[in-house]
C-alpha cells in the first residue's frame, strides 16, 4: 500500500513539473489541443468529480463511528454543538453545490468545434449577490460565535461555583480544588519544591484547605470554573465531551466554565456512546487489547512533546451528593505537605 501511495505521488509531481516547465517554454514544440483531447479531458473531469464525491460520502459514512457522541455534556457545549451543525450544513450545501458546478461545466462546456465561448466582462447584479450574501451570513454566525463564546467566558455573576485548577506540565495533568473558603491559594512555579508539585504558595492563607487530586471529579447541574497554569510549555487543555478547549499558557492563568448535564453512568447508557464504543472494543479485540468501557477524558490538544499523547486525565461527572462524599473523603493541601 505504501508503495502504491509513493508512485502515485511520483507521478503527481512529475506532472506537475512537466506541466511547470511547459508553461516556461522548455518545450518548443507548437501544441494545438484537439477535440479529442479536449473530450478526454473533460470526461477525466467529470470521473473525478464523481470520484470525490463517492470518497466523501463513504468517509461520512464509514468513519461516523469516530466523531464524539451526538450528546453534549454540559448545557453549553449544546450552544456550541448547535452552531457547528449550522456551520457545517452551509459549508456543506455550498461546497456541494459549487464543486457539482465546477466539474460539471468542465464537462458540459469543453472544447467542442465550431462552439464559441460566452465572455460577459462583469455583471453588478451579480457582484453585488455574492458580496451581500456571504456577509449576511457570516455576520450571523460571527455574532452567534461571539455570544455562545461569552457565554463560556463570563463568569462574573455565577453563584456557587464549584473551582478547580488544573496544572500541565510534560506530561501529566494536576488539579487542585477550591477548599470549604471556596479560595484558591496562589501559584507560581517558583513555589514547586518537593510533593508540593503544583507550586502552591503555602503561606497565603487560602491554600491550607485546597484539594489536590489526580482525578477530575464533577458535579452533574452545578458550574464548574476552571482555572488553568502550566509549568513549563503550551499545552491545550481539552474536554471534547463538554465542547471545552483553552490552552495553558506559561506564566499566566486562563479559564473556562461550564455546568455538567449528562452523569458518567449516563453517558454510558446512551445509545450513540455505547454503538461507538462497541466499535472501539472491535479494533482493540484485534489488536488483543482489553475491551474499554466509556469515560469522560481531559486531554492535552497541544503537541507538547515526545510523550503528548498520554496526558490525560479521567474526568468522572456523578449527583451532587456522590460528588460531595467523594471530596470529604479527600486530603487537604496541609495535610499532604505537613
Amino acid at each position: 500500500m505504501k508503495a502504491l501511495f509513493f508512485i502515485l505521488i511520483f507521478i503527481v509531481i512529475a506532472t506537475a513539473l512537466w506541466q511547470f516547465f511547459k508553461l516556461l517554454g522548455f518545450f518548443k514544440k507548437e501544441q494545438i489541443v484537439t477535440e479529442k483531447e479536449n473530450n478526454i479531458n473533460g470526461w477525466l473531469m467529470l470521473g473525478l468529480g464523481i470520484f470525490i464525491y463517492s470518497l466523501m460520502l463513504i468517509s461520512m459514512y464509514k468513519y461516523k463511528i469516530v466523531l464524539l457522541p451526538k450528546l453534549s455534556a454540559s448545557l453549553e457545549g449544546e450552544h456550541i454543538d448547535r452552531l457547528f451543525i449550522i456551520t457545517m450544513t452551509l459549508i456543506f450545501v455550498v461546497q456541494f453545490i459549487t464543486q457539482f458546478l465546477i466539474y460539471f461545466f468542465t464537462f458540459k462546456y469543453r472544447g467542442i468545434k465550431g462552439r464559441k465561448a460566452i465572455f460577459y466582462a462583469d455583471s453588478h447584479k451579480l457582484e453585488m449577490w455574492w458580496t451581500v450574501t456571504p456577509t449576511v451570513v457570516l455576520s450571523a454566525l460571527i455574532i452567534y460565535g461571539l455570544w455562545t463564546w461569552n457565554n463560556v467566558q463570563d463568569l462574573s455573576d455565577v453563584e456557587n461555583p464549584l473551582i478547580i485548577e488544573v496544572y500541565a506540565k510534560q506530561f501529566q495533568w494536576e488539579a487542585r480544588y477550591a477548599g470549604q473558603d471556596n479560595q484558591l491559594g496562589l501559584g507560581h512555579v517558583n513555589y514547586i519544591k518537593g510533593i508540593n508539585t503544583m507550586g502552591v504558595d503555602m503561606t497565603d492563607k487560602n491554600s491550607a484547605d485546597d484539594i489536590p487530586v489526580r482525578e477530575l471529579h464533577l458535579p452533574k447541574g452545578r458550574k464548574v470554573i476552571f482555572k488553568f497554569r502550566s509549568q513549563d510549555v503550551l499545552h491545550s487543555a481539552y474536554m471534547p465531551h463538554f465542547r471545552a478547549q483553552i490552552n495553558c499558557v506559561p506564566g499566566m492563568t486562563t479559564s473556562f466554565g461550564f455546568t455538567p448535564s449528562v452523569s458518567t453512568v449516563e453517558m454510558r447508557e446512551n445509545e450513540d456512546t455505547k454503538e461507538k464504543i462497541d466499535a472501539i472494543n472491535v479494533l482493540r479485540k484485534e489488536r488483543g487489547d482489553d475491551p474499554i468501557e466509556f469515560d469522560y477524558i481531559l486531554l492535552c490538544n497541544k503537541i507538547c512533546g515526545a510523550s503528548h499523547f498520554s496526558m490525560q486525565m479521567k474526568v468522572i461527572v456523578e449527583e451532587e451528593a456522590d460528588f460531595n462524599n467523594w471530596l470529604g473523603q479527600q486530603k487537604t493541601l496541609a495535610q499532604v505537605i505537613q
